[in-house]
């Protein structure tokens, strides 16, 4: 059996020595929820706030205390800012056109609206120079970044099994802009879950998925299976059913993640009665059958607000030279993108007939 001390792994990304500031272009409330309070723990200065929708940004503004800006010209012109569009996909691509050459820009996921505009952020980003990064910030939760150095350290052995099961009520009303889109689930929620397995896997060579809706939602797509291909031995399959409404007691959101040596068990608290949540939870065995002796881990934070800070502070190293990897860039997020295409792909395809009898 591997011993290892819990509390030991990395759940925390470090900080910028000379944060930059953010101006935001977005005034929703995932901008109340999650990027400014995890900007103020982390101490990052808010240069401003800007949305089309005035009264609401200068609320915003006059709530936390910072700069409201009145126009995006005004937003665009704050020097050395850091942009962080928490925009709908769709107005994405518009607002990168206008930011300076060489900007630095963390882009709401997902990476436009389907893979045609990812492929044109890509370009654009190439084009103008920006370091450019997309919020896939559940990488840099506590519990993920936690079970990443498990893996790192060799705790689990080599991964040979990944479920993601969620099972519950998500307030899909707290996101009006969802309506009327033709592509819901896995472009704004699972995407989540489909770039942390690549973070953890790699890429896969293939995707069988189906994704529907509910009679009870008046949402595209609000339910999805999936089983992702990585060949070999590995496998991976995501459940995810956002309209399990009879009360807590069979409500599930789980990662789990299986090695040859060990596995960890995670609870995305946050989903259970979000936004205001419950405990994330990491659970970890080094050790497998009855030498099995599953150790909690103390998490220093929850996937909000606290990997906000984190994509943020990533961002803002590599543009200063302190990281060598911008971990969720657009060159690396369109690959998400692309699974994300394939998923939706795969389900417009049918399914293999089952014989008949003869």
């Amino acid at each position: 059996m591997t011993s290892f001390d819990p509390a030991s792994l990395v759940q925390v990304w470090p900080l910028p020595t000379a944060p930059r500031p953010i101006v935001i272009i977005g005034a929703g409330g995932i901008v109340n929820d999650a990027h400014l309070p995890a900007y103020a723990l982390a101490g990052f200065p808010v240069a401003g706030i800007f949305d089309r929708d005035v009264g609401r940004a200068k609320a915003l503004a006059e709530q936390w205390g910072v700069p409201f800006l009145r126009t995006l010209d005004e937003a665009v012109a704050v020097r050395d800012a850091v942009f962080d569009l928490a925009t709908p996909p769709a107005a994405h691509l518009e607002i990168m056109r206008r930011l300076p050459k060489g900007a630095t820009v963390l882009i709401q996921k997902p990476m436009g609206r389907d893979l045609d505009e990812a492929t044109a952020i890509l370009k654009l980003a190439r084009e103008r120079q920006f370091n450019a990064a997309v919020n896939f910030q559940l990488r840099f939760s506590p519990m993920m970044l936690a079970v990443r150095d498990a893996l790192a350290r060799g705790l689990l052995g080599r991964l040979v099994d990944v479920e993601m099961h969620l099972n519950l009520v998500t307030p899909w009303h707290l996101f009006p802009f969802l309506k009327g889109m033709s592509r819901v689930e896995i472009a704004v929620h699972s995407i989540h879950y489909l770039d942390l397995i690549r973070a953890m896997l790699g890429n896969p060579v293939g995707i069988h998925a189906r994704t529907l809706g509910h009679p009870g939602n008046e949402l595209a797509q609000t339910r999805t299976s999936a089983i992702l291909d990585f060949g070999g031995d590995i496998r991976c399959t995501l459940s995810i059913n956002h309209d399990h409404d009879f009360g807590r007691k069979f409500q599930d959101a789980t990662f789990r993640f299986e090695g040859d040596q060990g596995a960890a068990s995670v609870k995305l608290g946050l989903l259970l009665n979000y936004p205001e949540g419950e405990p994330d939870e990491l659970w970890i065995t080094a050790a497998r059958g009855a030498a099995a002796d599953w150790q909690q881990v103390p998490l220093a934070g929850g996937w909000f607000p606290h990997a906000f800070a984190g994509v943020m502070s990533n961002l803002q190293r590599f543009a200063a030279g302190e990281d060598e990897t911008l971990v969720t860039s657009v060159e690396d997020a369109w690959h998400t993108m692309a699974l994300v295409e394939a998923a939706f792909r795969s389900a417009a395809e049918p399914a293999t007939p089952v014989p008949k009898q003869p």
